[in-house]
């Protein structure tokens, strides 16, 4: 059983590992990097930009684009591994990528298992006792913990669990473009909720606006 079990874990670590890129640079996933456009990544996952989601317009577009890679015949990705990869962008550039993996890819893997499998691209993990925030996704809970990280002056990896799906996931980020996008999406809900009460004087003053209309014109036609 523990030779079985040791090549298991041997070959799911070579399934994970493997077809990261090579070296400790943060800023890759794979074939991915942070800070390429909208366009370049859409054309390597085989989507059209227009099938991005727009998370907020103002004070900076923020858009999302889901891919399952299972559903691309040109997916560079080992078929199983990764479930699904939420790509986010800040005016076009990618600033966050976000994988869950696959349960079955992942079956019966500790968080040490992981740990040492992502180590062993990017480098010696830390273990920070905190937690990570999913802003534009609902699919997330608003924070799950971090069961380790790799990180740099520029850039952030983080492995946890994602509690909905008890699954593994690993989010990556630019830290400048992530601070950035962080600002704009908080001022972009203050603006929102500016609005709010505005939209509803609005809405009032064309009510009472169509009802005086609506008044004026029935005086002039009503015949007792």
């Amino acid at each position: 059983m523990k030779i079985m079990r040791s090549v298991v874990f041997s070959l799911v670590m070579i399934l994970l590992s493997a077809p990261l890129i090579h070296g400790q640079d943060l800023s890759k996933y794979r074939s991915f990097s942070l800070g390429m456009s909208l366009v370049e990544l859409s054309n390597q996952v085989y989507l059209k930009p227009l099938q991005t989601k727009l998370i907020h317009k103002h004070p900076a577009v923020i858009q999302e684009l889901t891919w399952w890679p299972r559903e691309s015949s040109g997916s560079s990705l080992e078929a199983g591994t990764v479930w699904q990869v939420f790509f986010t962008f800040y005016n076009g550039e990618l600033y966050r990528i976000l994988v869950t993996y696959d349960r079955d890819a992942t079956h019966k893997l500790t968080a040490e298992d992981m740990v040492r499998a992502i180590s062993a691209q990017y480098g010696t993990a830390t273990r920070p006792d905190t937690q990570i925030s999913f802003p534009t996704n609902e699919l997330y809970r608003s924070t799950e913990k971090v069961i380790a990280r790799w990180e740099d002056s520029q850039y952030s990896i983080n492995l946890f669990r994602v509690t909905s799906l008890n699954s593994f996931a690993l989010v990556m980020f630019s830290k400048r473009l992530d601070a950035q996008a962080e600002a704009a999406i908080a001022k972009s809900l203050k603006m929102e909720g500016q609005e709010d009460p505005q939209r509803e004087i609005d809405r009032q003053k064309k009510k009472t606006g169509d009802l005086e209309a609506a008044r004026q014109k029935n005086r002039k036609i009503f015949r007792p």
